[in-house]
């Protein structure tokens, strides 16, 4: 089978400097938790993008010298010659597939808290350390500036020993010295690395210079630049100096990879950004230079990838994301195979795990990031050892997941949920304000289940343990997911409320199930991620006022990790929802709730007409239950509770859960730990 005509260019080789990318399918610098501690891992998790067609895989931002440590965050390092061969399993397992292998070099300067090397960083001036660590940079001065041009350029040569095509010099994402060079507020410097714009460009320049002048007959030479900071005039802008340093620097590098600055603006999440959202900021730079342009935006499509190409909006389909999610998306483009394509949903799991310092992880992808440690692929499962039905009972993320495992490994497969549609908490999570493309979640489960002929399909079928010991499978798998509990009992909150039984008391499964409210609310959020905010949001939109209670320290706050809170929290200004941080509710009364502040104790009484309790949740473990002593007794082979139904979670877990199931059906689980771990021997 051959790709259709018309997406034949993205399958196109492109030149960059000295090598050639065998398409356009270029996925960019992305961090993933492995770093130097799981060289093994983040070599087999490269190596697998390569297996699926992308034409570039790159590193993660990369360490070039101990006074640039990123810790607690667990990124690459290549400090000195130990840290070559490293690197070098990343290089080989890219090389195998042909892809070209990046590596993104990187000075954190006032982002680096050197935790670890309890060293004083670098800046163009003293300033504070970002992420709220106490304590300041040292001001750079001239022979630190040639230091670390000599650490940069020792690193660019290192990564030519460890085979690299492609190396990066980076200014993007508020990440990075050269980046705060670039900056007024931070570059408040007198002699010729200040002041001016041409100024402040030089470190830029001098260190693109430097790695051309090292590496440069051999490797290509890119730069990742922020060309707008969505600060207006309090930063670099697309219209002003974001354009003028691509044009000072035009046909300097091998290849532009431009961005919007800060992270969390450059990876925002499908709530508050669009599929090629950045365009309007990137679109300028092609017609500044002749050399080939990467750029982003969270394209799953591959007409929206083709739509970029022929625009002149860049020459290579730039993702982080997308290439997580389906590490075989370019494959699959090629091979016609467009309705196999796991499509991205924006959720920011993903980023999740490196903010935590975790292996990453997916919630469409469950195999991200076990691809060395349990073995997994993303794209082949070990198939049946025996001819066996199995009924899993629950089509949520979890049962989805685990019966499209088991149909692709060759067993016989019922799939039944009591609702007349499949999809479980995400289909009525994905009806709430942004998270449409959470639904991404079950069409594509479905689409697979439904091309599967051993996989069968029972939507609105409730069934009690009698129903299944009568029908007669011994295989069973239940997945029922939870329920949110209406007592108000979660994490700060550890007996039942008082007044929680009262009518006007409610939960989101209220709200998602088509409870319709007026009044004033209060929506309780001991929960933490985006669950109160998107149903605050559902309620202003309903009429209600609303107000956001929550005793964490700032709304959803959990959502940090997924860089969203501030974009949480600014809709939630914006649409006038009153906040309250660090505050519980004492009681909940006809007409009115009392709060209590979690520090100072003080109480306040609002005047409302209902209450949503976002806590804890209950998982639906009933029928698990009720079917053990079924299994004890011999009347059943094997039973097995996951997902949310077993320990309620977020959905990628759910849908973990499902494929760790459908993975080990019928494999010897041993005693020790079911995954290898990377260890230092002695």
């Amino acid at each position: 089978m051959t790709m259709e005509d018309r997406f034949a260019k993205l399958f196109e080789p492109v030149r960059i400097g000295p090598v050639v990318a065998p398409n356009r399918f270029y996925q960019v610098p992305h961090c993933n938790g492995m770093g130097y501690r799981m060289p093994q891992a983040h070599a087999e998790m490269r190596r697998i993008k390569a297996e699926g067609g992308w034409g570039v895989v790159c590193t993660e931002e990369v360490e070039i010298h101990h006074s640039s440590d990123l810790s607690p965050n667990i990124e690459g390092r290549l400090w000195d010659d130990e840290d070559i061969p490293a690197l070098a399993l990343m290089v080989d397992a890219v090389h195998q597939h042909g892809a070209l292998a990046g590596i993104e070099l990187t000075y954190g300067g006032h982002h680096a808290s050197n935790l670890y090397s309890r060293v004083p960083g670098l800046g163009p001036r003293s300033m504070a350390i970002t992420g709220f660590h106490p304590g300041q940079t040292r001001r750079i001065e001239k022979q630190d500036i040639h230091d670390l041009r000599r650490w940069h350029r020792a690193a660019a040569i290192r990564a030519k020993q460890a085979g690299f095509d492609i190396i990066y010099c980076y200014a993007a994402h508020n990440l990075t010295l050269a980046m705060h060079f670039l900056l007024s507020r931070y570059n408040d410097r007198s002699d010729e690395y200040g002041g001016s714009l041409e100024n402040r460009v030089r470190f830029l320049r001098e260190l693109i210079e430097d790695t051309k002048d090292a590496v440069g007959d051999t490797c290509a030479v890119a730069v990742r630049l922020a060309v707008d900071e969505l600060l207006g005039e309090d930063g670099i802008t697309c219209q002003g100096e974001g354009h003028d340093i691509v044009a000072m620097l035009a046909e300097l590098p091998d290849l532009w990879d431009v961005n919007i600055s800060d992270w969390s603006h450059d990876s925002a999440t499908a709530r508050f950004q669009q599929e090629g959202f950045q365009e309007d900021y990137i679109g300028f730079v092609k017609a500044l230079t002749s050399k080939p342009v990467v750029a982003v935006g969270r394209y799953t499509t591959p007409e929206a990838m083709l739509t970029i190409i022929d625009r002149g909006i860049a020459d290579f389909i730039g993702a982080a994301r997308p290439s997580i999610a389906d590490p075989f998306l370019p494959n699959k483009i090629k091979e016609n195979r467009f309705e196999d394509i796991r499509e991205c949903i924006g959720c920011n799991i993903c980023a999740s795990a490196d903010v935590l310092g975790v292996p990453i992880r997916c919630t469409q992808n469950p195999t991200m990031g076990e691809e060395w440690r349990r073995g997994w692929h993303p794209e082949y499962i070990a198939p049946k050892k025996h001819d066996k039905n199995i009924l899993v009972i629950g089509g949520g993320p979890a049962g989805l997941e685990c019966a499209r495992t088991l149909g692709h490994r060759g067993y016989q497969v019922v799939l039944l949920d009591q609702k007349q549609e499949f999809g479980g908490r995400v289909a009525l999570e994905s009806a709430l304000p942004g998270l449409i493309e959470w639904r991404r979640v079950i069409d594509w489960r479905i689409g697979q289940i439904e091309k599967m002929d051993n996989v069968t399909l029972y939507p609105g079928s409730p069934m009690t343990a009698d129903d299944i010991l009568d029908v007669g499978y011994t295989n069973v798998v239940v997945a029922t997911g939870a329920i949110w509990r209406r007592d108000g009992v979660s994490r700060n909150q550890w007996e039942p409320i008082k007044g929680s039984d009262l009518p006007h008391v409610l939960t989101p499964d209220d709200l998602m199930n088509g409870k319709s409210l007026t009044g004033h609310i209060l929506i309780f959020d001991d929960d933490h991620y985006y669950m109160g905010s998107v149903l605050a949001e559902l309620l202003i939109q309903q009429g209600c006022k609303v107000t956001l209670a929550t005793p964490a320290p700032s709304i959803a706050y959990w959502s940090q990790f997924t860089l969203e809170q501030g974009n949480i929290q600014r809709r939630l200004m914006n649409l006038e929802v009153s906040l309250h941080t660090q505050y519980l509710i004492q009681e909940i009364r006809h007409g009115s709730v009392e709060l209590s502040h979690t520090v100072s104790g003080d109480r306040i009484t609002l005047d409302l007409d209902a209450v949503i309790l976002v806590s804890d949740r209950l998982p639906n473990d009933n029928l698990y239950k009720e079917l053990l002593p079924a299994l004890e007794e011999g009347r059943l082979d094997f039973l097995r509770v996951i997902g949310d139904a077993e320990a309620p979670h977020i959905i990628a877990q759910a849908v973990f859960a499902g494929h760790l199931a459908g993975r080990e059906f019928e494999e010897n689980q041993p005693d020790q730990t079911p995954f290898r771990i990377e260890r230092v021997e002695f």
